[in-house]
């Protein structure tokens, strides 16, 4: 007997729901596409939102629905019906009301949706949804997408500048070929994954010290002995610690990425979210002055010191740059070791809970963890985080890495490769339960009461 002919429904959504994952299932997330030549990438988004579990409602300006994509197209992507204009039934409310959503997400959002926005005005379906968001506190994400020039105008950057401090969240756009271009919808989907991770903000109330990048030190005027540290595994814990609800200072030495601190600045992908405070330090001795001086004036909770700074500084510096003409046979610079900071933060701050790095090249996994452990025990602190970078897809300066976080007891958690951010956010859970557990058996231990010795003959 044959079997029947199984019958699809209209719904394709229904076929890919929380097939990659569960992290979004129960969250109704509102999806605002603006009048972008970008809009297409919208389609490409919901889906990956509903591959982890979202109920994905799309709202499309008229713009959008004219030229750029089909409200249809939309239909199909999220299988709800797309509100393109507001009637008696008050889709603006229903939508975006008190806790009628979870999150509302503008993709791709213009300068021109930017700055109705921010004036209240509320002339398109869209804008409307933002205005009722704004005012009943639900999330908001945006995605710019523009041309670069109007990105870095004045007025557009005071306006997301007001945005940011409504607490609307933006992923930034990549500065390419004269346009900022809307970041691609993985990029989104990892953003909303942390804002909607109830865990996000687990670092509420914590004050947190990270070092990042490199240090160099003068051979002479022009020269230098330095490293190749990228910076990106610092800027991402320091994005993810924000992320996360602590108070975070930034020593922050040289960096492959430009770390965008002021407002007015042309911005970059990398850019640094408002409200971190940031110490610059070129030489490992401004580091380590910028570290003491942070920790003998103020109380941090974690100290993570992902910097790379750099081991050998010259006995003697040249004044002038070194002629190499008149050193055709080669020249000897005599090399002293520089200051281990991490080894004094404990006899600095000995309360602080501290997060060591150690690099290693080409090495199997138990020499890996055993130099690492090694180090920990040296510098006292609580947990070390080991890579190596010899490793394919793990090199200096790649977007992902693979690690392994080990603590005082030599327990081992390995994170396999994966992207900086996700790595950053592993660690910072580690951090926060680790924290968690040593206050909990601390607050528990009950304290033995001192011995009374009889008094008498001793023999």
């Amino acid at each position: 007997m044959t079997k029947p002919i199984r019958m699809r429904g209209d719904d394709s959504s229904k076929d890919i729901f929380s097939s990659d994952g569960k992290e979004l299932e129960g969250k109704k997330i509102v999806l605002c596409i603006t009048g972008s030549v970008a809009a297409y990438k919208a389609v490409d988004l919901a889906r990956l939102l509903i591959r982890h579990g979202a109920d994905v409602h799309a709202v499309m300006s008229s713009s959008t629905t004219s030229m750029l994509l089909s409200p249809d197209m939309m239909k199909w992507a999220t299988g709800n019906e797309v509100v393109t204009k507001l009637t008696g039934n008050l889709e603006h409310v229903m939508l975006a009301d008190y806790e009628m959503s979870d999150l509302v997400i503008v993709y791709p959002c213009t300068a021109n949706t930017i700055g109705k926005m921010t004036n209240g005005i509320d002339d398109t379906p869209v804008t409307s949804v933002m205005t009722v968001a704004l005012g009943s506190k639900i999330p908001i994400i945006i995605a710019p997408a523009m041309h670069a020039a109007m990105y870095c105008n004045e007025f557009v950057v005071e306006n997301i500048r007001r945005l940011k401090g409504t607490a609307v969240r933006f992923v930034d756009p990549t500065i390419s070929e004269g346009k900022a271009k809307v970041a691609e919808p993985k990029d989104v989907l990892r953003f909303v994954l942390t804002e909607l991770d109830p865990g996000h903000l687990l670092l509420s109330g914590r004050k947190v010290l990270v070092s990042s990048g490199s240090t160099v030190e003068y051979l002479d005027p022009i020269r230098v002995l330095t490293n190749l540290s990228s910076g990106k595994m610092g800027t991402a814990i320091v994005e993810q610690a924000k992320k996360m609800g602590a108070a975070v200072t930034l020593i922050s030495g040289r960096s492959s990425t430009q770390l965008v601190r002021g407002e007015s600045q042309t911005r970059t992908t990398n850019s640094l979210p408002m409200g971190i405070k940031t110490i610059e330090a070129e030489t490992g001795q401004q580091m380590y002055n910028a570290i003491m001086s942070e920790l003998s004036s103020s109380k941090y909770d974690i100290a993570i010191l992902a910097a790379a700074v750099t081991d050998f500084t010259a006995t003697s510096r040249s004044t002038q740059k070194i002629d190499t003409r008149k050193s055709k046979n080669g020249i000897q610079i005599l090399l002293s070791p520089t200051k281990k900071i991490v080894d004094e933060v404990k006899k600095t701050s000995p309360d602080t809970f501290l997060v060591a790095f150690k690099a290693e090249y080409d090495v199997t996994n138990s020499i890996l963890v055993e130099r690492s452990f090694r180090k920990l025990e040296e510098c006292n602190g609580d947990l070390i985080v080991a890579n190596d970078i010899g490793r394919k897809g793990s090199e200096i300066g790649s977007e992902k890495s693979e690690v392994f976080v080990i603590d005082r007891q030599k327990n081992v958690v390995h994170l396999p490769r994966l992207n900086k951010p996700n790595i950053a956010r592993e660690l910072l859970n580690i951090v926060s339960s680790k924290i968690e557990n040593r206050q909990r058996i601390s607050s528990t231990v009950t304290k033995v009461p001192p011995k009374k010795w009889r008094s008498g003959n001793s023999n």
